[in-house]
């Protein structure tokens, strides 16, 4: 094909996406009549959109999909949503008894659970967050085992070859994990690829994988691919999350425990 159809079709699809976006919606007749093309033209540039991950297929056309701002420090995203993170902690650590042996990932969210987690009793954490370690440190009642890695400053996290190579060694933990983002399609995503490649390995060792994401995390997409929903044995989420969203996750299998 000549490239200048080639940047033709580009150009297009551009102003398709763009289009899209504006709208949230458009249905293959609304593309044909908007930009001149044929049915199977439109077709076509949204099944291209669809692969690259720029739109979501539906029945008749497309939607847009919601992609997750980007992730700003951990420092400051403590601030953020804190009355429903300390909800959804406060009901994971609820989970956790005395005498168990649980991981915990990186996050806000996963930090507010590590306070919860300060009271309990022969309890020992494995984690690669440097918040939970600085909030479980002094707790008489909890051993922290800590992994190693490279530091993600921005993130308080280990992460890397050493982090993965630790992970290796564990076997059947309940983990307890923060998630930049969850989609109906598109499964947990992250937006780092060694945050997201060392969450697949924590992922592969769970017995249990509970999920802590408040309402904001609901519907969107982040860049990089973590798992599919189907990991997801609770998600812990708070009421403002969006109840049609709530509602396919529960139709998908998926325990959802909203506070």
């Amino acid at each position: 094909m000549p490239k200048a159809a080639l940047e033709s079709n580009t150009e297009r699809q551009g102003r398709l996406l763009s289009w899209i976006e504006e709208r949230q919606r458009a249905s293959v007749p609304e593309i044909s009549a908007q930009f001149a093309v044929s049915l199977a033209t439109a077709r076509r540039d949204l099944e291209t959109l669809s692969e690259q991950g720029k739109v979501q297929r539906v029945h008749g056309g497309a939607v847009a999909v919601r992609r997750a701002p980007p992730e700003p420090p951990v420092v400051q995203r403590s601030a953020e949503q804190v009355e429903e993170k300390q909800r959804i902690a406060a009901a994971a650590a609820a989970l956790v008894g005395d005498g168990e042996t649980i991981f915990l990932s990186s996050g806000t969210t996963v930090m507010e659970v590590a306070v919860c987690l300060r009271q309990r009793y022969d309890l020992t954490v494995f984690t690669n967050s440097l918040s939970a370690v600085n909030v479980l440190s002094g707790a008489p009642g909890v051993t922290v085992n800590v992994l190693g890695g490279t530091l993600r400053a921005s993130e308080a996290s280990l992460i890397g070859p050493l982090t993965i190579q630790a992970l290796a060694t564990l076997r059947s933990l309940r983990v307890i994990m923060g998630i930049r983002a969850m989609d109906l399609e598109e499964g947990l995503t992250n937006n780092y690829l060694e945050e997201s490649l060392v969450d697949r390995e924590i992922l592969r060792i769970a017995s249990e994988t509970i999920i802590v994401a408040d309402y904001s995390k609901c519907e969107r997409v982040s860049t990089v691919f973590v798992a599919g929903l189907n990991v997801i044995d609770l998600l812990i989420t708070d009421d403002k999350a969006p109840p049609p969203f709530v509602a396919a996750l529960r139709e998908q299998g998926v325990k959802v425990q909203v506070v």
